[in-house]
């Protein structure tokens, strides 16, 4: 599938900016399955600094400062990405999820070390023993892995109620398991707790997902706007994508972003200001297929 996506940012604010420093998170990452033939990054009032590296998870990312004063600081991205189906394993043959946590444990080459980066605690992500209680009912000894996580992903979607008024990034896990309510991201935060909270190493992804539903049939919940999903480590089937929002394994039609511990590595836009009083955001995404 080919996708044109458009991520428009705009910050007002009530009294004027004198400076302001930002990381962007709005490159896609490049993959086996993705290829960005396009990306345009257009930022007003214009940077007086801007450059582009690779973070520590080998995500693009773009650093720029506006030293002019500013009421208003607008950021779109527009990009053009293909992206290529995958065929999950089978789920019944993986590795019992139990042999995939003591090889995190035991092991010492690059690739166990990269993974178990992603099996300890993060900034949004806490593991705890509710957490650990309400996983291990899909992860019974000796099941499989992905089996186990397939179901899990299913529990989560059937027990959650989507509700974009429920949350904000400040609510901590704890009330979004006790309220049963959230958004693509706590829904992708909480399936990570559970699963590290079983010794399992597992990281946040960020990006978009398009959907064109039958007639007939809703569109998928997170079209239109950034997404969040899960990538979970099964040793020798390598990391296997988990979207909770909608109880789905990630194909062609999610568009990777960037990965990390959690929301606060890939954040598409954060940093410091100085002014500005009260800030105002809005935030507008459209994906459109090509082909």
């Amino acid at each position: 599938m080919i996708y044109q996506v458009t991520h428009t940012t705009t910050y007002r604010y009530s009294e004027p900016v004198a400076l302001c420093q930002n990381l962007a998170h709005l490159m896609p990452r490049p993959g086996p399955r993705q290829t960005s033939r396009d990306f345009n990054l257009d930022i007003a009032p214009l940077p007086a600094v801007r450059t582009t590296r690779v973070d520590y998870f080998g995500n693009p990312e773009v650093f720029f400062i506006v030293q002019e004063p500013h009421r208003c600081l607008t950021v779109q991205a527009t990009h053009v990405d293909e992206v290529l189906p995958i065929a999950p394993p089978d789920a019944n043959q993986t590795a019992p999820w139990e042999d995939v946590r003591s090889l995190l444990a035991s092991q010492c080459n690059p690739e166990i070390l990269e993974a178990y980066e992603f099996a300890f605690d993060s900034h949004h992500i806490h593991a705890s023993a509710e957490l650990m209680e309400y996983a291990a009912q899909s992860f019974p000894p000796g099941r499989p892995i992905l089996e186990a996580a397939l179901d899990l992903t299913a529990r989560i979607h059937a027990d959650f109620r989507y509700d974009r008024t429920a949350t904000t990034i400040s609510t901590s896990l704890h009330e979004v398991f006790v309220s049963r309510r959230g958004v693509c991201q706590d829904f992708a935060h909480l399936q990570i707790a559970c699963l590290r909270s079983l010794g399992l190493a597992a990281r946040y992804v960020s990006g978009y997902l398009s959907t064109k539903p039958p007639p007939g049939q809703k569109k998928l919940i997170g079209a239109d706007a950034s997404h969040a999903w899960v990538s979970l480590y099964c040793a020798d089937a390598g990391w296997i994508d988990l979207d909770p929002t909608n109880n789905v394994l990630p194909s062609d039609s999610h568009i990777l972003l960037a990965w990390g511990r959690d929301y606060d590595d890939v954040s598409p836009i954060k940093g410091v200001i100085l002014g500005g009083g009260k800030p105002t955001v809005t935030v507008g995404v459209d994906v459109n297929r090509e082909s």
